[in-house]
């Protein structure tokens, strides 16, 4: 496994990630694919390690991708409920981790409603000298590391199946489509994107993307304004239609779009993402029904994509709101199931990647 080139204790964000990080969990990902292949599924890597899933909010995919992961490696795992925890008590967040540290844990999987409490954790395991990793398994409206480098997996090994690496996506275009503005899942996308050297387009509402998020884009970026290959993150005008090839800067990456067709003009990918009407606080929509008719993914508005495009979705997803239900079901569209399937190889390459360090 390639190790050597990892120096990462903690996965929180994907703002810094550089090509090689990139690639390393990429292809760590590829031989734990080959590995879930086999009739054995199971390797020792993490054998006598404690991985704990500390959930602090509700998950289906990623909670049980991440403890498959663990028990594919031969960690042990312990998952942390919150309605049937101490918390309920009384009991802080940075409470419940020590409390698990001092079990043993030796990688603590968190997710959480508020944004940075995986980096609070782990600045409080940092400060307790301890050698405990926390891995961001989502976090608010901020971001979902494991789920952008699955989705970056599932493309890439569609692309090439034997060596999936960054540089495979330099030139695509790939249109990311609904809730951006309470999406993590598109914040770590995007970081990803970019770095590879593909064309990201965003498209929604103005109510789920206004002009502040290209401001925090820009300032998440931390003022480098650059990809890892110097491309400048130059933002279109959301209320423009696409300019043509030839009227925009072969530099430009990032293009916001309150209409649907521009984003999905020749799009080689399509990534639709689930309304979280757990986290609006507002009344942002008219209808699910006009947001359907305007903004989700149906066969037909697929035709102003590449011949071959492929759609696909983090889950959970709404069907019928996001994605027509027959679309969502087509193999010959559909990579949703693929990035369920990615998602265990993923995980399982992170959780080696800052626990191998550890034996």
């Amino acid at each position: 496994m390639p190790t050597t080139t990892w120096n990462r204790h903690h996965i929180l964000s994907l703002a810094d990630f550089t090509t090689t990080e990139y690639d390393t969990v990429l292809q760590t990902a590829a031989s734990f694919q080959e590995v879930l292949s086999r009739r054995t599924k199971k390797v020792p890597t993490l054998q006598g390690q404690v991985v704990a899933n500390l959930f602090f909010e509700s998950s289906t995919r990623t909670r049980s991708s991440f403890e498959l992961a663990a028990k594919r490696l031969s960690a042990d795992t312990l998952n942390f409920a919150a309605a049937t925890s101490s918390m309920t008590k009384g009991e802080t967040i940075l409470d419940t981790a020590k409390t698990y540290l001092a079990m043993g844990t030796d990688i603590m999987v968190v997710r959480h409603r508020e944004a940075g409490v995986p980096n609070a954790i782990a600045a409080e395991m940092d400060r307790l000298g301890v050698r405990v990793s926390v891995l961001n398994a989502g976090d608010g409206q901020h971001e979902h590391p494991s789920q952008a480098l699955l989705d970056l997996f599932t493309i890439t090994t569609l692309i090439d199946p034997d060596h999936p690496r960054l540089e495979l996506l330099k030139g695509k275009k790939i249109a990311i489509i609904g809730d951006i503005l309470h999406s993590r899942v598109a914040r770590s996308n995007i970081w990803s994107l970019i770095a590879s050297g593909a064309e990201v387009h965003l498209a929604a509402p103005p109510t789920l993307l206004p002009k502040l998020f290209a401001e925090y884009i820009l300032e998440e970026a931390g003022g480098r304004g650059q990809g890892a290959e110097g491309d400048k993150l130059i933002l279109a005008s959301p209320i423009s239609h696409l300019p043509s090839p030839s009227s925009h800067s072969p530099n430009q990456k990032l293009f916001l779009h309150w209409q649907l067709e521009p984003a999905l003009q020749n799009a080689d990918f399509v990534m639709t993402l689930r309304l979280q009407k757990e986290r609006m606080t507002a009344h942002l929509l008219p209808s699910l029904r006009e947001y359907h008719q305007l903004f989700g993914i149906t066969r037909a508005k697929l035709q102003l994509c590449k011949p071959n495009v492929k759609v696909l979705h983090p889950g959970p997803v709404n069907r019928g709101v996001e994605i027509s239900s027959d679309l969502m079901d087509d193999p010959e569209f559909s990579l949703i199931q693929s990035q369920v399937t990615s998602g265990v190889a993923v995980r399982m390459a992170l959780l080696y990647l800052i626990g191998s360090g550890k034996v």
